[in-house]
């Protein structure tokens, strides 16, 4: 028996259109994207535009080409980061981000000099926006904030926050990693200058996908990190200055993307906010169950309204890595241990010193009897 609940980290299973559109790919077509005018590569070509206009629309974007392919949210973080900052510049985040934002930034202070603030989160993992209002100033370029902590699912007041962010004259970046096709976005309602997530997540496609957003003006301020061919205006040396080509040099994850158009496709026909309410109801039964287990601590905020699908515990008597390792290997329960690559969010919630959390993340397709196994092992290690 297999029981899976470590969604945050990639989720699984992916519906089964994902994997018959990648093996339809793999063996009968195998063309690379924009690099011929066969049949098989405008096929291959119409599904790649399909995609981008499905992830634009997963993200409420004006137009597709303003959604760009990357291969991880970490490709697309990186590339918002290091093509924004330049030397000297000041940029506000906080303690929940994860090494995605935290390693770029300290590469840009050590490397360039620029300047880096980092507000405080309360126990719950919420931001506070009163040190975001103090933190900006006239100076700051960028403000990075991840939508949803990846250790306590917090979701974060993102409207606000851009709100603060415009008022100084700075861009907004957000990291959706863990909101994309898990919570409704619309990337022009709340604000957002940049976005970036994985495609191997909420949006349930195959693993070395991720989108990058580019609100329309920001592309003059954001430099290509790589520059290269893209089958387009070969005969000039210099990097195209269109959308999405500037940032799309090399070729594409053509698996990888035609797999996140059948997933995205999945995603429409049962609406976002069905999958949410499905997560929903998940997450209340586990929280509510792991509240009634003597000696397990939850962390992060006390409804679901407020959180993802992604529930912290610690559990007396037990290191996390080995709690999981014992859920893993007695139970059948995969979950993930340790500091989610989120040091400053387990300091922030005191959990830094004894290893970090179990972190237990539902899906799209974790069902009743998942939990229930999962809170009864659990009572079982508590002893109860």
């Amino acid at each position: 028996m297999r029981i899976y609940l470590d969604n945050a980290a990639t989720s699984w299973p992916k519906p089964d259109a994902v994997y018959r559109a990648v093996d339809e790919y793999q063996r009968s077509s195998g063309v690379a994207v924009g690099r011929g005018a066969t049949r098989r590569g405008a096929e291959l070509q119409r599904t790649v535009d399909r995609c981008r206009e499905r992830a634009a629309r997963l993200l409420g974007a004006e137009s597709a080409d303003r959604v760009i392919f990357t291969f991880n949210g970490t490709d697309g973080l990186n590339l918002a980061l290091h093509g924004l900052i330049s030397a000297g510049d000041h940029v506000v985040t906080s303690v929940m981000e994860h090494n995605s934002v935290l390693r770029p930034l300290r590469e840009l202070k050590e490397q360039a000099g620029a300047q880096v603030s980092c507000i405080p989160a309360d126990c719950s993992g919420l931001v506070d926006l009163d040190e975001l209002r103090r933190a900006v100033t006239p100076r700051t370029r960028l403000v990075a904030l991840i939508h949803a902590s990846n250790v306590t699912g917090t979701i974060q007041p993102i409207e606000e926050a851009a709100r603060i962010a415009h008022d100084a004259g700075a861009l907004f970046l957000v990291d959706a990693a863990q909101t994309a096709g898990h919570l409704p976005i619309d990337v022009q309602e709340m604000g957002v200058d940049v976005l970036a997530c994985s495609g191997h997540k909420g949006p349930l496609g195959p693993l070395g996908t991720g989108l990058v957003y580019i609100r329309p003006g920001v592309e003059k301020e954001l430099r290509s990190l790589r520059q290269g061919g893209t089958g387009s205006q070969s005969e000039d040396d210099r990097q195209p200055e269109s959308l999405p080509d500037k940032y799309e040099s090399g070729n594409h994850n053509a698996p990888g993307i035609v797999g996140l158009d059948a997933a995205l496709g999945w995603i429409e026909e049962r609406g976002v906010e069905s999958l949410r309410a499905h997560e929903t109801e998940r997450t209340d039964q586990l929280v509510a169950g792991l509240r009634e287990i003597p000696g397990v601590h939850l962390h992060g905020p006390a409804t679901s309204e407020m959180r993802t699908g992604v529930v912290s515990v610690t559990l007396d008597g037990f290191d996390p890595q080995d709690a999981a390792a014992v859920l893993d290997e007695h139970f059948g329960i995969e979950v993930r241990a340790g500091l989610h690559c989120a040091p400053r969010a387990h300091e922030a919630l005191g959990t830094l010193e004894r290893g970090g959390t179990v972190r237990l993340s539902v899906g799209a397709f974790t069902c009743e009897e998942d939990v229930k196994s999962a809170l009864s092992a659990l009572r079982e290690l508590s002893g109860a």
